[in-house]
């Protein structure tokens, strides 16, 4: 069986942060997002998002943008809220249960981008998903053939029917979506001034429409 989750890659969170609940995961682990996460999973991914757009005023495009606030939940939340491009670190991950093969995300991937794996079935024909390692898709023909690391020519590679990989996409898109639900209902027990705006946001790192 082949398997497709988006994933949020982490990092470790401040060792003092006490705003909400946080799950405990290792640096680099990958969060799977969907409908179906803890509390503390969902506060781990919203504090992933904002710490990794936090506001910065030495960055050129938020120069003059507005002043984040001094409320420190406030100022966590303010460039996740207020920028116009959002970076959700992570991806697809694609595992073949069989073989134990896996596709991670590369370093510089992002969920926002998840959309250029329908450029593989309906495009172009090939994508890229970061680098160290460097993922690939690429179909040929009616079999779409992906690469957990092109730099690795004698590396595994998990191939597919066409067919089966729009499927699994569409499931990895709902599971995007999904997770909006229980996030939105999150914001609404932990940070409820900030609920519609935190919603927006997130459904904005992830490229989906606000209503999904």
């Amino acid at each position: 069986m082949i398997l497709i989750q988006p994933v949020l890659e982490l990092l470790v969170p401040p060792a003092d942060f006490d705003m909400w609940q946080v799950g405990t995961h290792r640096p680099y682990e990958f969060l799977p997002l969907s409908g179906h996460m803890s509390r503390a999973d969902i506060g781990t991914a919203v504090l992933r998002l904002a710490l990794r757009n936090a506001y910065d005023p030495d960055d050129h495009e938020e120069e003059d943008g507005p002043t984040p606030p001094a409320d420190p939940v406030d100022a966590l939340l303010h460039g996740l809220l207020v920028k116009d491009h959002l970076f959700a670190p992570g991806g697809f991950r694609v595992t073949d249960t069989a073989t134990g093969v896996t596709l991670t995300p590369g370093c510089c991937n992002g969920l926002e981008e998840w959309r250029d794996w329908w450029e593989v079935l309906d495009g172009a024909g090939s994508a890229g998903f970061g680098h160290d390692p460097m993922p690939t898709a690429e179909r040929v023909g009616d079999t779409v053939r992906l690469v957990p690391d092109i730099g690795a020519p004698d590396g595994p590679v998990i191939e597919l029917p066409a067919a089966e990989l729009r499927r699994l996409v569409s499931g990895a898109e709902r599971d995007l979506a999904a997770f909006l639900e229980p996030a939105d209902a999150w914001a609404a027990e932990h940070l409820p001034d900030h609920r519609a705006p935190l919603t927006a946001a997130l459904a904005r790192a992830l490229d989906l429409a606000p209503e999904a």
